[in-house]
């Protein structure tokens, strides 16, 4: 199967990260963001990943000539903000004339896809899309699904006595190669131009699960899905390591304190004295003595003085922070 895979944004929410690298090609522990994403999909059902992409497309194509993967990766790009659905659609010539899946490019979730691929061919239609349960409904749109798995209508941040259901779109896609025919011209949103209009024909299914739903684009989601990674042991280099093995590190860590519940990227070096929690540090990083990392993002060569306490901060590739610093959320530098 074919699978597009949708990372058209600049990754805002992830500077100055994202200033150095694509954000599909950020890594989370062992592997790049674009990994993560379609690990979701069983290696034997997916064969090529089409990225659907407007930014750093040249570093995004090297990469991608110099590492092996198990299915082949081709890249499209968009000269101009498309949408989902034209972004869908600037990829048809990619296409074989078959069933194809899209994923959004931010979100790490446990749906089965092979499920929801079966679950799609019983039922007909033209689009399967997946759901996710939330608590509250009044901050999303929410999908108006029935008992025979179709969606018939949408309705956007309805009031709590209102909502339909609370049940949401969660990002990933099972379509059939005649969706195009619906499609507008040009950018357009597959969510509020497409879907509402065939909701209405009953040709959309809605096939919800259970497990977890990340959108991995704001540095706390990040960190949610490192914890996600974490508790799955998913890495294929490094190991457990640190406080009570609840941390990944990396080949050439040096592990001088015992990181709790964090990532620690290859090469890199935690001092004795220091705690580093919740966080996710890129390779390479210094961690001086008696240091405070709590739920921070530590870009790769980063340089951390003794004494410095930091939390809830973004920390820029090649950063050197001063001993005794102090900062609460927010980047360094500051921008």
């Amino acid at each position: 199967m074919q699978v597009i895979v949708l990372a058209g944004g600049f990754g805002t929410r992830l500077r100055p990260w994202t200033n150095h690298v694509a954000k599909p090609l950020l890594p989370m522990l062992d592997k790049t963001l674009l990994e993560r994403v379609v690990e979701a999909l069983p290696e034997t059902l997916v064969d090529e990943v089409i990225l659907a992409a407007g930014y750093k497309i040249d570093e995004m194509r090297e990469h991608f000539s110099t590492v092996e993967l198990p299915y082949k990766v081709t890249i499209v790009e968009e000269t101009e903000p498309l949408g989902t659905g034209g972004a869908i659609a600037n990829c048809r010539n990619h296409l074989r004339d078959e069933t194809f899946c899209v994923m959004n490019g931010d979100l790490l979730s446990s749906v089965p896809v092979e499920e929801m691929l079966k679950f799609h061919n019983s039922q007909g239609g033209l689009a399967t899309i997946s759901l996710w349960e939330v608590e509250d409904p009044t901050r999303f749109g929410v999908c108006d699904i029935r008992e025979d798995g179709k969606i018939y209508q949408f309705q956007e941040k309805p009031a709590l006595e209102d909502a339909v259901s609370n049940m949401i779109n969660a990002g990933c896609y099972i379509l059939e190669p005649e969706i195009f025919e619906r499609m507008p011209d040009g950018a357009h949103s597959m969510e509020r131009d497409v879907y509402t209009e065939i909701a209405s024909e009953g040709v959309l299914n809605g096939f919800g699960f259970e497990g977890h739903f990340v959108d991995a684009g704001t540095p706390p989601s990040w960190l949610e899905g490192v914890q996600v990674c974490l508790n799955g042991q998913r890495w294929s280099s490094g190991g457990r390591g640190g406080f009570g093995d609840t941390s990944w590190l990396g080949d050439g860590v040096f592990d001088g304190a015992g990181p709790l519940s964090s990532a620690i990227g290859h090469g890199s070096t935690i001092s004795p004295g220091s705690d580093v929690v919740r966080s996710a540090l890129m390779s390479d990083v210094f961690i001086g003595d008696n240091s405070s990392i709590v739920e921070c993002l530590i870009g790769e060569g980063a340089k951390i003085g003794a004494g410095v306490k930091l939390e809830g901060v973004v920390v820029d590739y090649g950063a050197e922070i001063p001993e005794g610093y102090s900062q609460v959320g927010g980047t360094f530098p500051e921008s």
